[in-house]
């Protein structure tokens, strides 16, 4: 066989081959069809099969879900009638009440009416023997019914206006023996609880020098020393025989403090010239400006009064080189705050506000000396300054009586202040200057053509004029007012300031009876 003969069997067995393999395979596919087409047959039958099934079961259920619910609807609808029935029922009975009410009511409104018809019957009756009886009473004793009537409410009347005079006397005399007592009782027992020492004071200072030869050195060469001392503080040096002494002069305290504390410094430095003087001023303001703070701290430490604006603690501590007839400002509110807050608790007051009032009762003379007015209104315009309330506003401005007092507690800054100012060696005035005073202040305003009479007040710091309204006009009492300040600034000496006050007035008098 030749090599083409051999590759031509090869192809032709090559496609006998694949004839085979094609045939076989699609006997085979032709076999598997069939069955799955079977399978399929016979899934769908199954499946028809269930859901007949399956609707036969939802169909019984759907019959039983109607069938209870209309059970429970026939339920539902027997119990309603029930309480309809019962409802109807309860009806009928509260009309069968209500009518046997109405019947009873309609009884008793006839029964009432007869009763009315016989007590109006009774009624005349009585009526009329109460005429027979009074139309006797009039024929026996001579007089008619309001005559008898008017005599006695008469009588009446003037035995109860007795008897309530005498009571309303009994009653006013027990209450003014009754409060005089527990006036003294409260009094006494704050004056007896704070005791106070009490020390005059002058306006003058004085200073010790360790020999002579100093007085020399502070006046310095043609004075110049001393001039500039005096200038720089405003306080005068008195620089005479005393041995080993030197006066310092002035009204007012701080300065006067001032300049004592920069000479003693100048003295015990020994080197003294005017910018050494300028220096030590300096120093001893500071000094005392230091100081100030700390009496004021410490005064509403001793007090226990807290929450003050700083700039009040300050004015409180200029109060200690501030006096009053000698006594010191500082120690007397400090007095009146302990005296004020111990009657406050005897009477059930606020003892807080209290000892706060009197601590600031004279804050304004820690200024007045800078500022025009009375102290008072000072002081109650520096505690409306600095947020203090109206109530302790108005306790300062009023507890020497220039103003009505808003609390009970205003009252008793006003008593403390009397009771701190009258206690023995508190002030340096005798009762003997202070009358005499009172009474030149009184002949002073009296010494006027058409005064009728004068009265001096609030301790001298006040005096009102009652003048003759038929002789003199109400211009010509302003004229007086003028003359009489005048005088008196002529003519007296007198701390602060006094208020002069002209009073004319018509009366107008009638009396209904």
């Amino acid at each position: 066989m030749n090599i083409i003969t051999v590759v031509l069997m090869v192809l032709l067995t090559a496609a006998l081959s694949a004839a085979g393999g094609y045939f076989v395979r699609r006997q085979l596919a032709e076999g598997k069809i069939g069955s799955a087409e079977e399978v399929a047959k016979n899934l769908l039958d199954e499946a028809e099969k269930q859901a007949q099934a399956v609707k036969r079961e939802k169909i019984v259920e759907a019959k039983e879900e109607v069938h209870k619910l209309r059970k429970d609807l026939e339920q539902e609808s027997r119990e309603r009638r029930a309480e309809f029935q019962r409802t109807e029922r309860r009806l009928v009975q509260k009309e069968e009440t209500l009518d046997k009410k109405t019947t009873s009511i309609e009884r008793k409104e006839d029964e009432l009416k007869n009763k009315e018809l016989e007590i109006g019957a009774v009624r005349e009756r009585a009526e009329e023997v109460v005429r027979q009886q009074s139309a006797e009473l009039e024929r026996l004793s001579n007089m008619t019914l309001d005559e008898a009537k008017e005599l006695l409410l008469s009588r009446v009347r003037e035995e109860v206006k007795y008897e309530m005079a005498m009571m309303i006397k009994d009653l006013e005399s027990q209450a003014k023996e009754d409060a005089e007592k527990k006036a003294r009782h409260i009094i006494t027992y704050a004056i007896q609880k704070f005791a106070a020492d009490h020390v005059s004071e002058t306006t003058v200072s004085v200073v010790s020098l360790p020999n002579d030869e100093m007085k020399g050195r502070i006046i310095g060469r043609e004075g110049r020393n001393i001039r500039a001392l005096e200038t720089l503080t405003g306080i005068d040096l008195i620089i005479d025989d005393t041995p080993e002494a030197v006066i310092l002069s002035g009204f007012n305290p701080i300065r006067r403090e001032v300049a004592r504390i920069a000479l003693e410094k100048l003295v015990v430095n020994g080197r003294i010239h005017p910018a050494r003087i300028e220096e030590m001023v300096d120093k001893a303001r500071q000094e005392v400006d230091l100081r100030i703070r700390e009496e004021g701290e410490s005064a509403t430490f001793e007090a226990g009064v807290h929450g003050l604006h700083p700039e009040l603690v300050k004015l409180l501590g200029r109060l200690r080189y501030r006096t009053s007839y000698g006594q010191n400002v500082l120690k007397h509110s400090i007095e009146v705050a302990h005296l004020a807050g111990t009657m406050a608790a005897e009477l059930g007051l606020d003892i807080k506000f209290a000892k706060r009032a009197g601590l600031l009762h004279d804050i304004g003379k820690a200024v007045d000396h800078e500022v025009e007015g009375p102290h008072v209104t000072i002081g109650g315009d520096l505690a409306k300054k600095y947020k203090e309330s109206r109530e302790i506003v108005n306790a300062i401005a009023a507890h020497h009586g220039d103003e009505e007092f808003l609390t009970l507690e205003a009252v008793l800054i006003q008593a403390g202040d009397a009771v701190s100012a009258a206690r023995p060696g508190a002030r340096r005035e005798t009762l003997e200057t202070y009358i005499k005073r009172l009474e030149k202040l009184e002949a002073i305003a009296e010494s006027l053509e058409g005064v009728d009479k004068a009265y001096a007040i609030q301790a001298g710091r006040e005096v009102r004029i009652m003048v003759k309204s038929e002789r003199i006009d109400d211009l010509a009492s302003v004229t007086m007012a003028r003359e009489i300040v005048k005088k008196i600034e002529e003519n007296l000496e007198y701390p602060g300031q006094i208020k002069v006050t002209v009073i004319r007035e018509t009366r107008a008098v009638d009396y209904a009876k």
